[in-house]
């Protein structure tokens, strides 16, 4: 029997989070080097090109490999940014790797229309009148530029005028939240073999019912080891991008018994969405209200995970209400009767591991490879039964069987079977 194997991923590397591109004369001692320390103050590496790297008419190496090793290009479009031969060949450059590698452009409108842009129309027609008038102006350079500019404009981007009413710092700060949800995603690591998960999420996400604007909250409950924190976890992973901010605060019970622990995940809660540090307060109810004031009318996400009592709900989301419409709360819990105390009415079970899953589970822990050999197939399938499709058992079984003798599988697996299936649970997860 062949168990298809799941591809591992690895984080690329990158020397910087952030390329600025943007024309020096006009915005590199003001809106520019503003933007750029709110970047740094929050922990974003921005590259900001010094002017001694612009020798010549040509972009220079180091520019074109700052490019290269950024995961965004924040483009900086000003009424004369087609006047800089510079800009636009940077512009190039950027737009060619959003169409080959799939890098991030974000095009920022700084007292310009994204249709002078688009168009090439009002400032940005002039400097290309200006560009072809010259005679040593290779025209088909300027119809790259051009076609550049048409597209950057279509990506989706910041307008200073509707995004903050031209309010520079306000826009600033709207631009900082943009990147940071682009460049720090909050993914979380699910598990090393998700068996059964990619249909489950499925299901989570027709329970959130992502179209709607109201605030929607699903609980997920079952018994222990059986997987709602690796469910919670992977649909988090998948819808999180669609939020204005997000949170996963697992272990909440373990958590919020420890010394001042409910204050230590009110701030993790606000660090995650607001990405603020100075979060000055040490009791529960001012984080209450530090967490009204700077969440309310938000879009957000929020998981709660392993929740056994209403009190911590109370500290972290209140009665849910002042969250900004199409904001999602998921809840993990072994006591269904908690989310009914709540008034959850949208519950999700999470139920076993069918046969192909456990075994599929069970292989990878036993064997660490996608296929079973004849000899173990029969003593593999008496193994999953006892696990009795909970996943935990599964890899604990899996892992302690792992490089063992045939005669030690029948051994281990005999000394099994007159124990109870609840007494079989204790034991190996204990």
């Amino acid at each position: 029997m062949t168990i298809p194997t799941f591809p591992s991923s690895s984080e690329s590397r990158w020397d910087h989070d952030v390329f600025l591109n943007f024309r020096g004369e006009e915005t590199r001692k003001n809106f520019t080097d503003h933007l750029y320390s709110a970047l740094v103050e929050v922990g974003i590496r921005t590259f900001r090109d010094d002017e001694e790297f612009r020798r010549g008419n040509i972009v220079s190496t180091e520019l074109l490999n700052a490019i290269r090793g950024s995961k965004i290009s924040i483009v900086v479009f000003s009424k004369g940014y087609a006047s800089s031969t510079w800009c636009l060949d940077e512009l190039v450059e950027i737009v060619h790797r959003k169409n080959t590698v799939g890098h991030t452009l974000l095009p920022i409108f700084y007292n310009v229309e994204p249709s002078n842009v688009r168009h090439q129309t009002g400032t940005f027609a002039k400097a290309f009148a200006r560009h072809e008038e010259r005679s040593q102006t290779d025209m088909e350079r300027v119809q790259m530029w051009k076609a550049a500019l048409s597209e950057a404009a279509n990506c989706s981007g910041l307008d200073l005028q509707s995004a903050a009413n031209g309010y520079e710092s306000k826009f600033i700060k709207k631009i900082v939240e943009e990147v940071l949800n682009k460049v720090k995603p909050a993914r979380l690591n699910v598990a090393m073999h998700p068996i059964g998960i990619e249909s489950r999420v499925d299901e989570m996400k027709v329970l959130l019912d992502l179209g709607t604007s109201d605030v929607c909250i699903v609980g997920i409950y079952g018994m222990g080891g059986i997987g709602k924190t690796t469910l919670a976890k992977a649909t988090y992973n998948q819808i999180c991008y669609e939020f204005d901010g997000s949170s996963c605060l697992l272990n909440v019970k373990e958590a919020s018994r420890q010394s001042n622990g409910l204050v230590t995940l009110q701030k993790q809660l606000l660090f995650d969405i607001v990405k603020g540090k100075n979060l000055d307060f040490y009791n529960v109810d001012s984080g209450i209200e530090w967490i009204k004031e700077r969440i309310e009318g938000k879009k957000v996400l929020i998981v709660l995970d392993d929740v056994d009592q209403v009190k911590p709900l109370h500290a972290l989301v209140g009665n849910f209400i002042r969250f900004g419409q199409g904001s999602r709360i998921i809840i993990t819990t072994r006591d269904e009767h908690l989310l009914t105390q709540l008034g959850v009415h949208k519950k999700y079970k999470v139920e076993e591991l069918n046969n192909w899953e456990s075994l599929q589970l069970f292989s990878y822990h036993a064997f660490k490879m996608g296929h079973l050999t004849d000899d173990y197939k029969e003593l593999s399938i008496r193994a999953v039964e006892y696990a009795r499709g909970l996943p935990i058992a599964l890899e604990v079984l899996g892992s302690f069987l792992l490089g063992r003798s045939v005669f030690e599988w029948k051994s281990e697996l005999e000394k099994l079977q007159g124990i109870p299936h609840n007494e079989i649970q204790k034991i190996l997860l204990d």
